[in-house]
């Protein structure tokens, strides 16, 4: 069973958007997912813990992050102590712009956008400044076709942005890869399948009809990141998402999803998750609601 609650949002058919600004003193809603996409912007929330599929991260004064569909996402009070911290929500259906319309040359960038957010998306404390006179507008706006106006505005500003970071694995967050070159694609497919395995550079080579050099030098060019760097964000994400929806311990969660060590799974988890691996369960249990 996974431990996030499926929330039913206030938004109505009838509606564009749901938007709430809100002044509170403590995080208190519980992990949860739900089919709108989701705009949160915090403010005072230093000390906070965001969790957003298998990230886990500790905030700073602001955090501007936008989540897709069916994503986990919480924010916790942790080592938070602000009296005032203020939030703004606005949640909205992926089918409300429609795709024909996001189809056109001057909103392919919100297509996007909403791609990404599948995996959860954080913007800079750069883009936050850029957009916080926005987000206080939109508050004020009238709630109608004016509103619906300053949201677009908004939602295409940030799709413009390219200083954000993805949060949740592809592997936790079940979001297809969406690689330009069919070569990294058949690759990425095969790593999928085959993650619980030992997986070799020279057999993704010749895969690709490439030697292991050039498609070592190759696949960083087009990702972004070693090949091995990338299978092991692969089988973290599976793991982690084992640790939040499973009973099996962590020693039966390390060799399903290929590490062959329980102590180097420990370190490569707790150095790219930023905690432990029964740490990330624990959060996860902490916030479980029964339903």
């Amino acid at each position: 069973m996974s431990p996030a609650i499926t929330e039913i949002t206030p938004l109505s058919d009838e509606d564009c958007f749901y938007l709430v600004d809100r002044f509170k003193s403590e995080f208190d809603y519980p992990l949860h997912r739900h089919e709108e996409i989701e705009l949160n912007f915090v403010e005072n929330c230093e000390g906070a813990r965001r969790i957003v599929g298998d990230s886990v991260e500790i905030l700073g004064k602001y955090d501007l992050v936008m989540v897709g569909t069916g994503l986990e996402h919480v924010w916790e009070q942790y080592k938070c102590r602000s009296p005032r911290i203020r939030e703004i929500t606005i949640q909205f259906s992926p089918k409300v712009f429609g795709d024909t319309f996001l189809a056109k040359n001057q909103l392919k960038s919100m297509s996007g956008l909403f791609d990404r957010a599948k995996s959860g998306v954080a913007f800079s404390l750069a883009t936050v400044v850029k957009m916080y006179k926005l987000f206080d507008e939109i508050t004020q706006a009238q709630p109608d076709f004016y509103r619906v106006l300053k949201l677009m505005e908004i939602l295409y500003l940030l799709s413009k942005e390219e200083d954000y970071q993805l949060l949740s694995s592809t592997s936790f967050a079940n979001t297809v890869a969406t690689a330009e070159s069919r070569r990294i694609h058949k690759v990425e497919e095969y790593i999928k399948e085959h993650y619980r395995r030992d997986v070799r550079l020279e057999d993704l080579a010749v895969l690709v009809c490439m030697t292991p050099s050039a498609f070592s030098r190759f696949f960083k060019l087009r990702t972004g990141r070693t090949v091995s760097d990338y299978i092991i964000d692969v089988r973290l994400g599976h793991a982690a998402r084992l640790l939040a929806g499973s009973m099996s311990s962590v020693l039966e969660i390390c060799f399903e999803c290929g590490f062959n060590n329980v102590s180097n799974f420990n370190r490569i988890f707790k150095r790219k998750k930023g905690c432990s691996p029964s740490a990330f369960r624990e959060y996860y249990r902490k916030n479980k609601i029964v339903i």
